[in-house]
């Protein structure tokens, strides 16, 4: 029996909707690592389904280091305006901004194969298919800047 409390867990941890959570306890006779994997490759056959659909909306979101001698600005995009306003890809697109300051990627394979500097036991890409799972929409980098003043860079 899977109890309420082992799926808040897992929906603390992932940010995946209640039901998709016990579905994966259900499929991993309750042991939460292997669910949490469950939902990882759940998100990858989600995001591949996604990937032909037309991105219409998205946001720009930037990130100033406390020095302000580095920046950067991320385009993330998404399918509607209902995404898009959503608290939680806001909160994607200024994570997306910060790590792109701090770890400087040269193109998009190098950004989605990064582990992302908030969790590095996952990839940008895998943050991104989570995202996809979570929204139900198709999510994209679309295009970013990063900025350097430091002399020594």
């Amino acid at each position: 029996m899977i109890s309420a409390q082992q799926i808040k867990t897992l929906r603390d941890r992932t940010g995946i909707s209640i039901a998709e959570c016990k579905k994966a306890l259900e499929a991993e006779a309750g042991n939460e690592d292997r669910a949490f994997t469950w939902l990882k490759v759940a998100g990858a056959k989600i995001a591949e389904k996604k990937s032909t659909r037309t991105l219409e909306a998205g946001i720009v979101s930037a990130y100033i280091h406390s020095t302000h001698t580095l920046g950067a600005l991320v385009e993330v995009r998404s399918e509607t305006d209902f995404v898009a306003k959503n608290d939680g890809f806001r909160l994607l697109a200024d994570d997306l901004a910060m790590h792109i300051a701090a770890l400087a990627p040269q193109d998009i394979t190098e950004l989605l194969e990064q582990p992302f500097i908030k969790d590095p036991s996952q990839t940008i890409a895998d943050i991104i298919k989570g995202a996809i799972q979570k929204f139900g929409e198709r999510i994209e980098i679309s295009t970013w800047n990063r900025l350097d003043a430091r002399a020594d860079v």
